[in-house]
């Protein structure tokens, strides 16, 4: 018999002696190498050597995990700058809290940094980890799920999410006077939603650089059009606090306007691609290296 509802772990933290492993932590790591293998596929399909993708992961990795939190730290105050706040919180990124939106924002300027370093063109890059990236995002989010966070409202659907009264500090469940798990209610299973989007989104990037020839960097910009799209929809069912513009949450707000800066992505490649032959390297791309190997070539993960 399959379970009336999806379960969720008791516990996202399991010791092994005094080493804490947290399932949050693993996802996101999980996530990590996930995406730079398939970035390092694709960017050999696209003349890289190997090796060149773990040298700029190495800045961009760590930028985006900076970039992540940061975002979330000021977009979500009240947990670490609050009445009953504490700032040193903001530290504690295995408890959960990174923005994609920071994450994007300063791994892509890492990677830059990295690509100049390493000789990569920026764009041969971008597009090469864009599938990647989508695909760590659906693994990453199952962090939520050992977390217990990220849900929706009340639902009586069959894959309702069971979740639990959690105290963020232990990792764990609350329990009541026999030990037993603490079970809030059945929601809308927010982060798995995402998870499955996100997916999609990777795989539907595929088909479309199958299908056609794509200028340097219009893949890219089709995932960062693409994610807000899904983003939004499932924004509107979350009922975790948020900061309120204009009765909207702010990742609504800020899943538009990257979505207009992903569409504006697609164009400006495209128009630069129809105006610089597309086997040449941009004269302004500082990170472009001396040979001339072809980027709109179709490749897979």
């Amino acid at each position: 018999m399959f379970p009336a509802t999806i379960p969720s772990p008791t516990a996202g933290v399991l010791h092994l002696g005094p080493l804490p492993i947290r399932g949050y932590a693993l996802c996101i790591l999980l996530g990590i190498v996930v995406a730079v293998w398939i970035a390092d596929r694709r960017l050999r399909d696209r003349g890289g050597e190997p090796g060149q993708v773990l040298d700029v992961a190495a800045y961009a990795v760590v930028s985006g995990i900076i970039g992540g939190r940061l975002y979330h730290v000021i977009t979500t105050p009240e947990p670490y700058w609050g009445k009953d706040g504490h700032p040193l919180n903001a530290l504690k990124i295995w408890e959960g809290g990174l923005g994609i939106w920071g994450a994007v924002a300063l791994g892509a300027l890492g990677a830059w940094v990295g690509c100049r370093r390493a000789g990569v063109r920026y764009l041969d890059f971008a597009d090469a980890a864009a599938p990647g990236i989508a695909v760590a995002q659906g693994i990453g989010r199952w962090g939520n799920w050992f977390n217990n966070e990220l849900y929706g409202g009340p639902t009586d659907l069959p894959w309702g999410l069971e979740i639990h009264t959690w105290d963020a500090s232990a990792g764990r469940a609350v329990t009541d006077a026999n030990g037993d798990a603490i079970v809030q209610g059945i929601y809308h299973p927010t982060f798995l939603y995402e998870s499955l989007f996100v997916m999609l989104l990777a795989v539907v990037l595929l088909l479309i650089e199958r299908q056609r020839s794509l200028a340097r960097g219009q893949l890219f910009g089709l995932y960062v059009a693409g994610y807000p799209i899904g983003r939004i929809l499932i924004e509107k069912m979350r009922t975790d606090e948020a900061e309120l513009i204009l009765g909207q949450r702010l990742n609504v707000w800020t899943s538009i306007v990257v979505f207009l800066i992903g569409v504006a992505i697609v164009l400006y490649t495209g128009h630069r691609a129809r105006a610089t032959p597309t086997d040449v390297a941009p004269a302004d791309d500082p990170a472009a290296p001396t040979d001339s190997g072809a980027s709109t070539s179709s490749s897979t993960m």
